[in-house]
């Protein structure tokens, strides 16, 4: 009896420290990489070799936009260390870390610093703006409906209007069921989503959910898994379950522009992959890639992409989204009053 207690005892030491020694060679492990992991000073080629190496080493679109637009990331390194110099000054610094940032032709990534924000807005500022504050007005009138983040009304043919300005702007199935119920009798939806830049990706999935009668394969992401620039899991599938309120089965045009981005350029490749929904109006501006934070040694922040996303079709999004249907506002609608990309889709509603 006192053998096999003594046995016992031996086993539970031994078990001890092999779990000792394991957890001893994880801290080595742990305390090795943070030596390896090279940290810089808070000089301005400290805080240079420190936003370029979280790009490099995170950044999610560096592969893609090497093939799709020639992007040489070290190139880029060594065209801007040049311009680096011990004494320059907060506002020279900030401007040169701009620039760079700038290649990547990225909306989704910007540089914060207490006197400034570098940022990418050429995605639409170089493309008409296919949207008018003065014709939206004559459609909405004065009596339109506002619930929550939605302004809606039915137009005079019958035809369901609803404007979403933001996915920052909430929305709750209380309210998706009172739009759609109200507009239960209409022979079709226009979902106008011109000039939303984003915001929460679970309203665009929330919305997306009404015009779904089963589970609908919409796209598809991945994550990073290491500091290559194609170190990434494999494609992983995102797909929108109907909703259990209020479902809209008959047709919806969706109406988008330029100025269309992030989470509602998500919304986009959502809604073309439901079977009653038509895109309608100009490309969007893009932006499929979902934003992180990471900090430089003097304090400014970066933000950048860090998760890719792709269409159903596993095509990136990441530079705009095509309509089914290409419509440019005219001068001759403006001049009638007349919305050329609202116009357009009420016909196609009411074919």
């Amino acid at each position: 009896m006192m053998k096999k207690k003594m046995m016992m005892k031996m086993m539970r030491d031994h078990r001890m420290f092999a779990t000792l020694g394991t957890l001893l060679l994880l801290c080595l492990a742990v305390c090795s990489a943070c030596v390896n992991e090279e940290q810089f000073e808070d000089t301005p080629q400290g805080n240079f070799e420190t936003l370029w190496r979280i790009v490099d080493e995170r950044y999610c679109f560096l592969d893609y936009k090497q093939h799709e637009i020639g992007l040489d990331w070290q190139q880029v390194h060594d065209k801007y260390r040049a311009r680096i110099t011990a004494d320059m000054k907060r506002d020279q610094l900030f401007e040169v870390l701009a620039e760079m940032l700038a290649e990547l032709r990225d909306g989704h990534v910007n540089l914060t610093a207490p006197h400034d924000l570098a940022r990418n807005w050429s995605w639409y500022e170089n493309y008409p703006a296919n949207l008018s504050d003065t014709l939206l007005r004559r459609y909405m009138g004065t009596t339109y409906r506002i619930s929550s983040g939605l302004r809606y009304r039915i137009l005079d043919d019958n035809i369901g209007y609803i404007r979403y300005e933001s996915f920052s702007n909430g929305i709750g199935d209380g309210n998706l069921d009172e739009v759609l119920m109200h507009m239960i009798l209409c022979r079709g939806i226009i979902i106008d989503i011109r000039d939303n830049g984003g915001g929460e990706l679970t309203n665009a999935e929330l919305l997306a959910s009404r015009f779904c009668s089963e589970k609908t394969l919409v796209g598809y992401n991945q994550h990073k898994t290491g500091k290559g620039h194609s170190d990434f899991s494999p494609m992983e599938p995102v797909y929108i379950e109907p909703s259990a309120g209020v479902r809209w089965q008959k047709p919806v045009c969706v109406l988008t522009n330029r100025h269309v981005y992030s989470a509602a350029n998500e919304f986009t490749a959502y809604m073309k992959a439901m079977p009653n929904a038509k895109v309608v109006g100009d490309r969007t501006g893009g932006g499929a890639g979902m934003p992180f934070s990471d900090l430089l040694p003097n304090g400014w922040v970066v933000r950048f992409s860090a998760v890719p996303t792709y269409d159903a079709q596993k095509q990136s999004c990441e530079f705009g989204i095509e309509p089914d249907y290409y419509v440019q506002l005219t001068q001759a609608d403006f001049e009638q009053g007349k919305d050329t990309i609202i116009e357009f889709a009420r016909a196609l509603l009411a074919q």
